[in-house]
């Protein structure tokens, strides 16, 4: 978790504070502690103080009354609103995506389809969890939609995949992998139909697989 050798800023101790809830070595639920996270990452525990309070600005930790801050938990019912909200935003930039979209950019997309076929054929699925972020990114920057891709960030701050870890489930990436290929082949038609279809179907998909993980308890070994 360390930042660097040198005293760390109240913005680096953010952005790593943050990375680490999102990539899962912080889980819900989990302390986190001024002393261990100051010593940990170089930084003041002014710093630490401060990273904190943004941090909860954002909705990935909470204040708990006479306990100190922990990484926010998310109940099922925000994990289910927000879902629906991501598959309506993202898939009108899916659709506007499909009506922009380069020759460039149609090859990169594949290239990522084929490298997230290559992860899950090798069982690398922290490498798979990755070009599924990377391939959200592209499509929603690729559409244009400003106010879109900010609604979505909000969004992340309050994810429900650092807590659920979907990726991590076994047997979860084989069934999503199909549904990001067709998203994919969808913006290379450039045809915002179907574009717009693939992101809801697979967020159906995603939103199915929060209500199973929370009506079973599975716990992960790891990862997210």
């Amino acid at each position: 978790m360390a930042v660097s050798p040198t005293q760390a800023t109240q913005s680096d101790v953010v952005d790593a504070i943050r990375r680490d809830i999102l990539d899962g070595e912080l889980v819900a639920g989990q302390r986190l502690v001024e002393a261990e996270l100051s010593e940990w990452l170089g930084a003041s525990r002014g710093a630490v103080r401060g990273a904190l309070i943004d941090l909860t600005h954002e909705g990935l930790v909470e204040r708990i009354a006479n306990r100190g801050a922990r990484v926010r938990v998310v109940s099922i019912e925000e994990a289910v609103e927000i879902i629906e909200v991501r598959a309506a935003v993202e898939a009108l930039c899916a659709a506007k995506a499909a009506e922009k979209i380069t020759d460039e950019e149609i090859a990169e997309l594949r290239q990522l389809g084929e490298d997230m076929s290559a992860a899950v054929a090798s069982g690398d699925v922290g490498t798979y969890s990755r070009l599924n972020t990377r391939l959200d990114e592209r499509f929603i920057a690729i559409s244009g939609q400003k106010v879109a891709a900010e609604t979505i960030a909000r969004l992340q701050g309050r994810s429900v995949r650092h807590q659920y870890r979907l990726a991590y489930r076994p047997g979860r990436s084989q069934i999503s992998l199909p549904q990001h290929l067709a998203i994919i082949e969808a913006l290379a038609r450039r045809d915002p139909t179907a574009a717009n279809r693939a992101v809801r179907e697979h967020l159906a998909s995603v939103l199915d697989a929060v209500r199973e993980v929370a009506s079973s308890r599975w716990e992960p070994s790891g990862g997210r």
